[in-house]
């Protein structure tokens, strides 16, 4: 029996080894297989928590934001009300009013008196200046009270045309002023708080990435400048210094701002008389013609518009700006690292300001709460809901809409009642303590471009943002890689053009760089996001 099993075997091993080879070779094969299906799955889960935490730390980095323009808006809406005091202006018309009006009680022993004074008291100014009195920020002065400024000083006389022009300039110049400004602080939050979110994720991927130090080995080396957490997210000191920028605008930039629109104010609402009748066409196409001599009369003009001077000081005023702010004060001294990110971060910050995105972003938010500024005069001057087919939308593409049309019906308005409603709304425009601020919100909510705008900041440039990570100052002053540990490899940081660290500062002017791709792609996929 076991002889035949043998020979049987001696006669089949041929065949029996062949059969063995196939068998584990499709044992292999087939472990093979499951092992690479179970790392696709490992990698396609680890890719979908990686975007979904991607996508929840952008989410509420956009709502950081929000909170902040809310936050800092007040500080900048307090001294934009204070240089233009309209309040103050109308106190001393209301006076004058009371003035008149005592003179008149006093003459009124004749009706010959009475008829011959009244005329001088037009239900046009009792109506207007009422409708600045409605929202309790006028207050009645006494006859005879001096006129005097808030700090004191008394100001010359002036009689009621000189006062209801005033008024006039003043209204809309705040109303404008408070708007660009609302604009730009959204927009410049919106890069400063995306920038710091970027590298903050960098961050927290190196320190998950990163095997956890042996603490009982003894380290004789000190590498603590290694430390790639610390170099890209975690550095309290540079984003402290960084986001102090912020007080240029709110303290700087306004001002220089303010006199420019209120030069194409008086340019445009210079002629006009308060009593004048004014459309809602005609509303829109004054501000239309405000907004281009602030933006540009040209799409041309406005996209080369420059904004980076009210947003960021010159470099030789950085370090008065930190010290005015309050930053240099109450912190240690800015060691190297610290200064090179900070430099980093704003030379990246005015390249994104300088980019044509920037300013086709700035011009939505623009339109945007230019419209939501419409739509208030319409409900309060016009006495007509904002959603009308009247009300006329307020973009530069619409100029052509806004021509008057045939119809006597047109609802008309004192302008005089409109700056009236100009004056209550340079208040609601400034709210940041009581929210919902309703520019703040249509902004956000209507102006998709923001968020696309702000993802691009967010997704755009890693490979720059680790390679100067990766780069350390020598004692000579160059440049030099850094350790193997660094996600770049020496000779591939050798190897790497600097000139693609810029790549928004060294684009010609009709060379589209890696951002303008970026963007044009953001924008195709933003409308399929729409629920």
């Amino acid at each position: 029996m076991i002889g035949a099993t043998r020979r049987w075997f001696r006669r089949n091993r041929k065949g029996l080894a062949i059969g063995a080879g196939v068998i584990g070779a499709g044992y292999l094969a087939g472990q093979y297989v499951l092992s690479k299906i179970s790392e696709a799955r490992e990698r396609m889960s680890s890719d979908r928590i990686a975007r979904e935490n991607l996508r929840r730390r952008f989410e509420q980095n956009q709502t950081d934001c929000t909170y902040t323009v809310l936050a800092l808006l007040p500080t900048a809406a307090e001294d934009i009300l204070d240089a233009l005091p309209v309040e103050e202006l109308t106190k001393e018309l209301q006076r004058k009013r009371a003035e008149r009006l005592a003179r008149l009680n006093v003459g009124e022993g004749t009706g010959s008196d009475l008829s011959s004074i009244s005329p001088s008291l037009p239900d046009d100014d009792r109506r207007s200046l009422s409708s600045f009195q409605s929202d309790g920020f006028v207050r009645t002065s006494q006859p005879g009270e001096p006129s005097a400024e808030g700090d004191g000083e008394v100001r010359p006389k002036r009689n009621k045309t000189q006062l209801w022009n005033e008024v006039k300039i003043t209204s809309i110049t705040r109303s404008f002023t408070l708007v660009y400004t609302l604009s730009l602080l959204t927009i410049f939050t919106r890069i400063q708080l995306n920038l710091l979110g970027r590298r903050n994720y960098l961050s927290s991927v190196i320190s998950m990435a990163t095997p956890p130090a042996n603490e009982s080995t003894i380290r004789l080396e000190d590498h603590d400048d290694d430390d790639l957490t610390q170099t890209l997210g975690n550095d309290f000191e540079t984003n402290r210094r960084y986001l102090a920028f912020s007080w240029w605008l709110l303290h700087r930039g306004w001002k220089q701002l303010m006199n420019e629109i209120q030069t194409a104010v008086t340019e445009v609402f210079g002629p006009l008389n308060p009593r004048d009748d004014v459309s809602l066409a005609r509303l829109s196409e004054l501000f239309l013609e405000v907004r281009k001599r602030v933006e540009g009369h040209t799409d041309e003009e406005r996209k080369h518009r420059k904004w980076l001077s009210y947003l960021l000081p010159p470099c030789e005023e950085e370090d008065k700006l930190l010290e005015e702010s309050g930053v240099l004060g109450v912190t240690e001294l800015a060691n190297s690292q610290t200064a090179t990110t900070l430099r980093h971060l704003l030379d990246e910050t005015a390249d994104l300001i300088e980019s044509p995105t920037f300013t086709r972003v700035l011009m939505l938010l623009n339109n945007e709460c230019f419209q939501t500024l419409i739509h208030q005069c319409t409900a309060d001057a016009f006495k007509s809901a904002p959603q009308t087919p009247q009300s006329v939308p307020q973009s530069f593409t619409s100029v052509a809409t806004v021509v008057p049309g045939a119809d006597s019906s047109e609802p008309k308005a004192k302008l005089a009642n409109i700056l009236a409603v100009l004056a209550r709304q340079a208040h609601v425009i400034g709210n940041g303590t009581n929210p919902p601020n309703i520019y703040v919100t249509a902004m956000d909510q209507e102006v998709r471009e923001l968020e696309a705008f702000a993802a691009v900041v967010y997704s755009s440039n890693f490979d720059s943002e680790l390679l100067g990570s990766g780069a350390k100052m020598g004692s000579s002053g160059e440049e030099t890689p850094g350790s193997d540990t660094v996600l770049v490899e020496k000779e591939d940081y050798d190897g790497y053009d600097r000139n693609q660290v810029h790549p928004l500062s060294t684009a010609g002017p009709g060379a589209d760089s890696e951002f303008e791709k970026a963007w044009g792609k953001a924008v195709e996929e933003q409308p399929s996001t729409d629920p």
